[in-house]
Parts: structure tokens; C-alpha cells; sequence
């Protein structure tokens, strides 16, 4: 019987592995990693097994087949490598946020320097309005090993997708692991820009007001959601 079900699980779990290998070697292709820090974990909804990347393992190397799956108590599922040593800050993220499917780590330049001095990236830009909702929040300081970094990320990151750990780097989460990516992208981006314009001189910050008005716009009519309009719609 065990075995049927593994067998029967097989080619879900090539599909995860597949999905999480191109999310991680996006990371470089995005910038926001060196060498072979930084890591991204998807969820399965149906079964609750969580495929992350393997440590240790350079970026350009990452093959399918070596992405680890775990369980949601860290035993292993299927692969023959060590997991990423940030698993266990995933797994208690995945065990605290149902909602939550796409976690990415990293220690990306812009967003850590912001970690760096521990200070949040507030609404300058209408770019962070529409993705992040509101400022993107520090967390305090945690301790690498345990699930101090879970639970800082979980306390701290609010309705945000992103979120900057003290002296550390950067979490975000998603829906999915795209998402979760997305969002990785964006908050380096914005960091980069907010980070070139305080060296300019001192940005207003954009009325809650505005900001909230402004992200429940590019929630609800961003992208191809309901298909084709007939009319052009003068607030999209």
C-alpha cells in the first residue's frame, strides 16, 4: 500500500521539483543572489509537502532532481540532498500561514541594506502602494537556526508580501511560488529606487488614503482578470 502511494505521488512531485528548480535559478537571473545564497520553497495545497532547494548548491547547477521535498515537520519526503539550512524558517511559515503557498529568501543588495540598519522601506513610490499595500516592515533581529526567523517573519509582515529581517536580508511570501518571486523582484526594485531618491533629499510619503485606494485598484483590475472588456475602464 505505502509503495502504491508513492508511486502514485511520483509524478506530482517531478512537477513540484521542476517548478521549484526554475524559481531558484531565477533568483541569479534576477540579481538578487550571490553564489549559492537565497532559496525558494513551494507548497503543494493538495498534499502539504514543501519542495525547497538543496544547500549549498550553486544556482547554475540546480537540476529538478535535486530539489528536497519535506514533510511539514521537516522529515524528508523524497530526494537525495540536504534541504536549505532556511527550511526550517519555511516549514514554520507554511505551519502558521494556510494562505501562504511561495516562500523566496534573500539577501538581495538594496532591501538589505535597508535590514542592515533595521529600518523599514515606507510608501514613496506608487509602485509600493500597488504590489505591497503599505511600507515594507522590518522585523527585529532573529537568530539563524531555530524558528526565530519564522516567527519574526509571521509576528512582523502583517498583509505585506515582503518583509526585511534586522542585520539579515529579505522573506516574502505568496499564493503561489510565482507570486512569492514577484514579489522578491519588487521589493529589491523599489528599494534600489527609494534608496537613489533619499540620496537625493527627502521623499513625501503618499497618503495612507491614497495608498490603500491605489492597492485595492491593482488588486482587483490589474492583469487579464474577467477577459475582454467592451468599454475601456477610465480608473484602470
Amino acid at each position: 500500500m505505502a509503495e502504491r502511494r508513492s508511486m502514485a505521488r511520483r509524478p506530482l512531485l517531478g512537477a513540484l521539483k521542476a517548478e521549484v528548480c526554475r524559481l531558484n535559478k531565477e533568483l541569479p537571473r534576477q540579481r538578487l543572489v550571490t553564489w549559492t545564497s537565497g532559496n525558494v520553497s513551494v507548497r503543494d495545497p493538495a498534499t502539504g509537502y514543501v519542495v525547497i532547494k538543496p544547500s549549498g548548491v550553486k544556482f547554475e547547477d540546480l537540476r529538478p532532481e535535486d530539489q528536497v521535498v519535506l514533510d511539514l515537520d521537516g522529515n524528508v519526503v523524497d530526494g537525495k540532498r540536504n534541504p536549505s539550512v532556511d527550511a526550517p524558517t519555511h516549514l514554520f511559515i507554511y505551519r502558521r500561514r494556510a494562505d501562504v503557498n511561495g516562500v523566496v529568501h534573500t539577501h538581495s543588495c538594496y532591501a538589505t541594506a535597508f535590514a542592515a540598519l533595521g529600518r523599514p522601506i515606507p510608501v514613496y513610490l506608487t509602485a509600493m502602494a500597488d504590489e505591497f499595500g503599505g511600507a515594507v516592515p522590518c522585523a527585529p533581529y532573529a537568530k539563524i537556526g531555530g524558528d526565530e526567523i519564522g516567527m519574526a517573519v509571521v509576528d512582523h509582515i502583517g498583509s505585506s508580501p515582503a518583509i526585511l529581517l534586522k542585520n539579515h536580508g529579505v522573506f516574502t511570501v505568496g499564493r503561489t511560488g510565482e507570486d512569492a518571486l514577484k514579489a522578491a523582484v519588487m521589493v529589491e526594485d523599489v528599494a534600489r529606487t527609494v534608496h537613489h531618491a533619499l540620496a537625493l533629499g527627502k521623499p513625501d510619503l503618499i497618503p495612507s488614503g491614497e495608498v490603500e485606494r491605489a492597492h485595492r485598484r491593482y488588486v482587483e483590475k490589474y492583469g487579464q482578470r474577467g477577459g475582454a472588456r467592451r468599454k475601456v475602464d477610465k480608473s484602470t
